[in-house]
């Protein structure tokens, strides 16, 4: 089986879809990543992630319904799929192996 392969905004993006559990959406996704990283993220960055990441299996969607606030548009909602759960915690028991690897002298 391959090893999952994410780059870092892509983890940074799946692991919010994950946080936000079935509320996640294109703005709400900015803003968390925004507010937990203190970055500025563009909406577009977001949704090409998106889509990238539906692409390899690691997201589905659906759409939500109309909403007035949003002038009678609906929201795509992202859900993590368990291809998606598989490589984030690989990723997190790779990230935790090597930090543990680190000799305690080993960061200044």
């Amino acid at each position: 089986m391959n090893r999952p392969y994410l780059g870092e905004f892509e983890e940074l993006v799946l692991l919010t879809v994950a946080m936000l559990n079935g509320q996640a959406y294109g703005v709400a996704i900015l803003e968390a990543i925004e507010k937990q990283t203190g970055r500025t993220v563009s909406l577009s960055a977001i949704h090409a992630t998106l889509q990238r990441l539906e692409e390899k299996g690691y997201l589905n969607s659906k759409m939500g319904g109309a909403t007035a606030e949003r002038g009678g548009r609906r929201k795509r909602f992202f859900t993590v799929t368990v291809g998606g759960t598989r490589a984030l915690e690989e990723i997190h028991t790779t990230r935790n192996h090597l930090w543990n690897q680190i000799p305690k002298t080993g960061l200044a």
